[in-house]
């Protein structure tokens, strides 16, 4: 534990007792569950509690807003891929579809990639995914990113780095 963290957990406690219950009907009402809400209440909450520095909000109901948005964000890309990776599933023949142990392993993955990725520039992450997914070329990328052959191999070996050794958020 960081010496700043002490002093961070006295600050989240402190949000959650005085806002938690207004963050949760805010984001009940959002998403129109309470069952949503509180996960993502939970989840806003154990993001501050994961923060190394002070959080000192002057707008402690701005800030729980802002920081529950970036939450909420999560969720729906991982709903999204999840509904993309069920779709890609159901198109499968019966035989050719992984168990269901395996499709909770491979949809894991999938999130823990998603997360890594997240992190890089939108020119970087797309050469990785037009290289990997598609097995494009360097030199089809470069030409479709309209940038030189250099720079997708710096984007590449950018994003490899993200994903074999970046430690993505929980």
């Amino acid at each position: 534990m960081s010496a700043a963290q002490p002093g961070v957990h006295q600050e989240v406690g402190s949000l959650y007792h005085d806002h938690h219950r207004w963050l949760q009907g805010w984001l009940r009402h959002k998403l129109g569950n309470a069952f949503d809400a509180a996960d993502v209440a939970h989840d806003t909450f154990m993001r501050l509690l994961n923060r190394d520095e002070a959080i000192a909000a002057r707008e402690p109901r701005a800030f729980l807003t802002t920081v529950a948005k970036g939450v909420l964000g999560n969720l729906y890309r991982r709903r999204d891929l999840e509904a993309a990776y069920l779709e890609t599933l159901a198109s499968l023949p019966a035989q050719c579809a992984p168990d269901p142990e395996a499709q909770a392993i491979l949809l894991e993955a999938l999130f823990d990639i998603d997360r890594r990725l997240d992190g890089l520039a939108p020119a970087v992450r797309r050469a990785f995914l037009l290289s990997q997914l598609d097995g494009m070329p360097q030199a089809a990328i470069a030409l479709e990113l309209n940038v030189s052959l250099a720079t997708v191999q710096r984007y590449l070996v950018k994003a490899m780095h993200q994903c074999f050794f970046s430690h993505p958020a929980p």
